[in-house]
């Protein structure tokens, strides 16, 4: 049987991270046997629908590279794959599970179901509607009475499933409630509908959070009652935001479009999120989605929950930043420099400057703010003992950096460095008792994004000669 994966989000906002997390899961078991990778749009509940939300998702996969072959969008064989165009489809299965005992139509109002539930202690709701003779439920109806049609508990003792991940479980069939399959609306509940899908997809394996393993006895009831083979279970653990609680876009904590929007790469992001439970067997951290297609195996899953570390992310984020190509990296800055410099400077040289030494993208706007207005400093800037400046240094080191810069017509950071390097030597000063002064004239901060020369290049010289004799109007 070929490898067949399904990811089924639902268009309710925004990409979490554990979502994302389960897509490239199925896309790495389908990729890793040469296998098929579906895109499927699970909308049955129309009250969580978001408008554009759909658009997220494709515009997510697509970032990242994780392209489907099939789906709502370039179609396939087994479509629709939009669940709110299936519906006929859902209640055809129903109505077909009922006549094979699988399930039984309902005429209780919810709020007398939700009565009888008591979660806490385990109370399920017993539908008296079961014991209604089908063809007396049928009359009903015909009749025009509304209903639901609700699966049926009908085995004793004990489920065995096996997961990939978690090996084999147990768990009692008193445990299962007989959840609605099919609303009044004729709308599927996701418990009906993932379960039809997955077999008409011919869907090989199932990758899903693990808080859905006390139901998958549930849909293994639909399998069985169909006569239909269970697909390949692999339950991950949860995504964690620290030890106690579950990472929540409704609690605050980021997206993936929140992540990239703080100027983290869709590259970075993907790497680091499989890493989130998956453990590769080496030491290597930094794949490439190639890559992790080449060596992927689910039964390396980890059955803990994984905490989300954005300092562990902030430095993989780095790491695929520096590994950027000059030009690559200049075209992902160049919308942060709009965003706050519009004077004639050196960008090209100014990516150069900047690509060792950031981690997000989101760095760049407050590293380098100062290149198009000068913050106000003190003249104590000037002052540092380890490089042996004073205020009286200082300002014979600018000086100096004037008369030689005015004179300077190559304006690379070699020859700017050479030319204030040999002026030292001739004033019997060290190189820091120059350069520092000047760097801080340039930008007014005691840290910097570059050294003296390097500034220099980015301002050009009309802007650095003019900094230069400001801060001589300072002493």
């Amino acid at each position: 049987m070929k490898t067949r994966t399904r990811f089924a989000p639902s268009p309710t906002g925004y990409m979490h991270i554990g979502n994302l997390r389960t897509a490239l899961y199925e896309y790495l078991i389908a990729k890793s046997q040469n296998g098929d990778f579906i895109l499927r749009i699970e909308d049955t509940d129309q009250k969580r629908y978001v408008e554009g939300a759909t658009d997220i998702i494709y515009a997510t996969l697509k970032q990242v590279g994780m392209l489907w072959d099939e789906g709502p969008d370039i179609g396939g064989a087994y479509g629709p794959y939009v669940q709110s165009e299936r519906k006929p489809i859902y209640a055809e299965y129903a109505h077909k599970l009922v006549e094979l005992g699988g399930a039984h139509y309902c005429f209780c109002k919810q709020d007398e179901a939700d009565e009888q539930k008591d979660e806490e202690n385990n109370i399920k709701f017993q539908d008296p509607c079961k014991l209604i003779p089908l063809d007396e439920a049928k009359k009903r109806i015909a009749a025009g009475e509304p209903y639901v049609i609700r699966q049926t508990v009908h085995k004793k003792g004990t489920s065995v499933f096996h997961d990939v991940v978690y090996g084999d479980i147990e768990i009692d069939y008193d445990e299962l409630d007989e959840g609605v399959l099919l609303k009044s609306d004729g709308f599927p509940t996701y418990n009906f509908a993932n379960v039809v899908d997955d077999h008409l997809m011919e869907i090989s394996h199932v990758v899903r959070g693990n808080e859905y393993i006390s139901s998958t006895p549930k849909y293994n009831l639909i399998y069985e009652d169909f006569g239909w083979t269970p697909p390949v279970y692999v339950h991950v653990p949860q995504v964690m935001k620290d030890a106690q609680h579950k990472l929540s876009k409704r609690n605050g904590d980021a997206s993936f479009q929140d992540l990239v929007a703080k100027g983290y790469l869709p590259e970075a992001v993907l790497n680091y999120i499989a890493l989130l439970g998956w453990n590769p067997g080496t030491e290597q951290e930094i794949f490439s989605l190639d890559e992790m297609k080449k060596i992927f195996d689910p039964a390396r899953i980890n059955k803990s929950p994984a905490i989300f570390d954005i300092v562990k992310l902030t430095w993989m984020n780095g790491c695929y930043i520096r590994a950027l190509s000059p030009e690559a990296f200049h075209a992902l800055a160049l919308p942060y420099y709009q965003k706050c410099l519009t004077k004639p400077l050196n960008l090209a040289f100014l990516s150069q400057i900047l690509q060792p030494r950031i981690e997000t993208l989101q760095d760049i706007v407050p590293m380098v703010s100062f290149l198009e207005n000068l913050p106000e400093y003190d003249v104590s800037l000037f002052e540092n003992k380890k490089m042996k400046t004073d205020l009286t240094i200082a300002q014979k080191a600018l000086q100096i950096a004037l008369s030689t810069l005015e004179k300077q017509d190559a304006w690379t950071n070699e020859a700017l460095f050479e030319a204030l390097k040999t002026a030292a030597e001739n004033q019997a000063m060290k190189n820091g008792q120059i350069l520092y002064p000047v760097r801080i004239a340039l930008s007014g901060l005691a840290t910097t994004p570059g050294g003296a020369t390097e500034l220099a290049v980015v301002l050009g010289k009309a802007e650095t000669l003019r900094r230069i004799s400001e801060a001589q109007n300072r002493f």
